[in-house]
């Protein structure tokens, strides 16, 4: 049986198919004659297929008329786009179009700098919100690029591929949104206040207390201070066998001191002293030593401030703890002496009438410091009068040439950082 779609000649047994091969425009289905006219022998099933055939192709709308059509409707490309696209097809790599475009925005003149910007800015905004611009025809062989490449390919390399709109709040909406949410979670509370009050004061009390440290700190630690802490106990009877005479000393067993005397100084300046006084206590010149009829006259600190330099900031801070009976002690010469507190007073700076012979007594001696301790405003005076050895033997005090003035003033403790502040100051 012959099949209807592979026709053959009476003279050719060769198979030509009809599907794959061109059919010429005379043989074309929509061309040929009805089914009445055919040979007898073509299957009707020919005739139903063209029917078909031209039925479809009848419903099909003019290619020709369509493209005109589409042309008409896109719009035409400016003469940046053209250039760009010429770039484009050029066959030059991205990095010499780029260049080649720089250097033609680069000439430019600002109105169409402003055409070309305002040209990406209106592709970009299109493709970013999914409306893209017009696609060119189907039935044009070579799409044209998206706007965004054609004007700014630089720009549009560093872009991120997605750019996803994940909050579209105006900028007041955002700023209302921020105002709500520190509003609402970072009120402060009742508490919270008065913890940030707390911690001022506390700043402010730590401020202050450094600060009067650094100024007055002999007046602040003097209660606190103990002389002489590396001796253990003094006995209150002093012998030859207990203690060393061989250099000079004063001690006082009830206040646990026990500190170096300088006999040498002969200068009554007030600050030559002030200096000696960071060796120790201090001989008052022009007044009669241990072992004189007389009153020997001795300097020592109560409470210097602890920036100033020596060892015996505070050899006399407890001298007022000493009452009437109580005895303290002089190393000199190889000798002990021995004196029991007869009178203690504070008088003030300027009265140097303590440094005289004490009336009613042949030999004595006073111990002279500042009070209150670690300020120089009234001097404690402390005398005390020799009962070791009996004072009968002892000797006249040598005649000393007499001072051109008398002193003005008791010694006292040296300049505090605040007086040496205000000084700079003032």
């Amino acid at each position: 049986m012959v099949n209807p779609l592979f026709p053959t000649s009476n003279n050719d047994t060769s198979v030509t198919p009809l599907v794959g091969k061109p059919i010429p425009s005379d043989q074309s289905p929509l061309n040929q004659p009805p089914v009445d006219s055919l040979p007898p022998d073509t299957n009707a099933a020919v005739n139903l297929i063209r029917q078909k055939l031209k039925t479809i192709y009848a419903e099909e709308p003019d290619a020709a008329q369509e493209l005109l059509e589409a042309e008409a409707e896109t719009k035409p490309r400016s003469k940046h786009q053209q250039y760009i696209e010429s770039l484009q097809q050029s066959g030059k790599n991205l990095a010499e179009i780029q260049t080649a475009w720089h250097n033609y925005y680069i000439g430019l003149a600002d109105a169409e700098k402003f055409e070309v910007w305002q040209e990406f800015y209106t592709s970009s905004n299109a493709a970013y919100r999914g409306q893209m611009p017009p696609q060119p025809n189907s039935f044009n062989p070579k799409p044209a690029q998206p706007p965004t490449v054609q004007l700014a390919p630089v720009i549009v390399d560093r872009l991120p591929k997605k750019m996803p709109i994940k909050d579209i709040r105006s900028l007041a909406d955002t700023r209302k949104a921020i105002l709500s949410a520190i509003q609402g979670q970072g009120r402060l509370k009742p508490r919270d206040h008065l913890k940030s009050l707390a911690f001022g004061l506390v700043c402010g009390v730590v401020v202050i207390a450094i600060f009067l440290f650094s100024f007055f700190n002999e007046v602040i630690i003097a209660p606190f201070i103990q002389p002489s802490r590396h001796v253990s106990s003094i006995p209150l009877i002093i012998t030859a066998s207990t203690v060393s005479t061989s250099s000079p000393q004063v001690i006082i067993p009830k206040i646990n001191v026990e500190i170096p005397v300088d006999y040498s100084e002969t200068s009554t300046n007030e600050n030559v002293i002030e200096n000696d006084l960071e060796d120790g206590v201090v001989h008052y010149p022009d007044t009669v030593l241990p072992g004189q009829n007389g009153n020997a006259a001795f300097f020592g600190h109560s409470s210097n401030n602890i920036f100033n330099p020596g060892k015996y900031k505070f050899a006399f801070v407890l001298l007022h703890t000493l009452v009437d009976g109580d005895t303290f002690y002089l190393t000199y010469n190889d000798k002990i002496f021995v004196y029991q507190v007869v009178d203690h007073k504070v008088v003030p700076p300027n009265d140097v009438s303590v440094l005289n012979d004490t009336e009613g007594h042949q030999a004595t001696a006073t111990l002279i410091t500042c009070d209150p301790p670690g300020t120089s405003i009234n001097r404690l005076v402390v005398t005390g009068v020799q009962i070791s050895p009996d004072p009968t033997s002892n000797t006249a005090a040598p005649a000393t040439p007499q001072l051109a003035a008398e002193p003005a003033t008791l010694p006292g403790n040296g300049p505090s950082l605040w007086s040496r502040f205000m000084g700079w100051l003032f």
